[in-house]
């Protein structure tokens, strides 16, 4: 951070430094999506050093969180259940992903963002950037190989779905399942999609 004599430079961490880079963050994040907005951009607008930010929320996907007042962050789930044996990989993302729903504490801050998103543009385009962007392109990047970005499509589509169906609209017998058996019923379907599909005989 700068410091000056004169009074000019950056602010210093001040009580409300935080909600001020909220505040910024959250007006840029809905007016120009995820990917334009750097936390450069957001530390010069709300007069900070962009280092204060990451100090505060660690990433631009922590600070993204932040400002929708998520206690869990998709991507930083998804992120942490990524490393391990490929074989359980659709098992892992699903007990990460289901944990932080069936939370009290951190599933209703992700209901009530995915039910505003429905109902505003801004952050129905804000959230798929975030979805292709930080969840479907890292899974891309974790599998490898011929049409990775495919696959992941696939399965980022199909966890979205039931997140939906499960939370949501609270279809039934997904709703009431419990955690072992939503695993059990829907990891085939998710490893399938992740398995590069055979090619068609003619």
């Amino acid at each position: 951070m700068n410091k000056t004599g004169n009074g000019r430079g950056r602010r210093p961490g001040s009580p409300g430094t935080r909600e001020a880079i909220l505040a910024v963050a959250r007006r840029r994040f809905l007016a120009d999506g995820y990917g334009p907005v750097t936390m450069r951009s957001i530390a010069a607008e709300a007069g900070v050093d962009a280092a204060l930010i990451s100090y505060f929320f660690g990433s631009k996907k922590g600070l993204f969180g932040a400002v929708l007042g998520l206690v869990a962050n998709p991507p930083e789930v998804l992120a942490d259940a990524l490393p391990g044996d490929p074989a359980t990989l659709p098992e892992r993302v699903l007990h990460a992903m289901v944990s932080a729903w069936d939370d009290p504490e951190r599933g209703g801050p992700l209901l009530l963002m995915v039910r505003a998103a429905v109902q505003d543009p801004d952050l129905t385009r804000l959230v798929r950037e975030i979805l292709e962007r930080e969840m479907i392109s890292r899974i891309a990047d974790h599998l490898g190989g011929p049409d990775a970005t495919a696959r992941a499509g696939a399965f980022g589509t199909q966890l979205a779905g039931l997140i939906f169906a499960r939370y949501v609209l609270a279809v039934e017998p997904v709703a009431s399942m419990t955690p072992d058996e939503l695993i059990r019923y829907h990891a085939p379907g998710l490893r399938a999609a992740v398995q590069r599909p055979p090619r068609r005989m003619r």
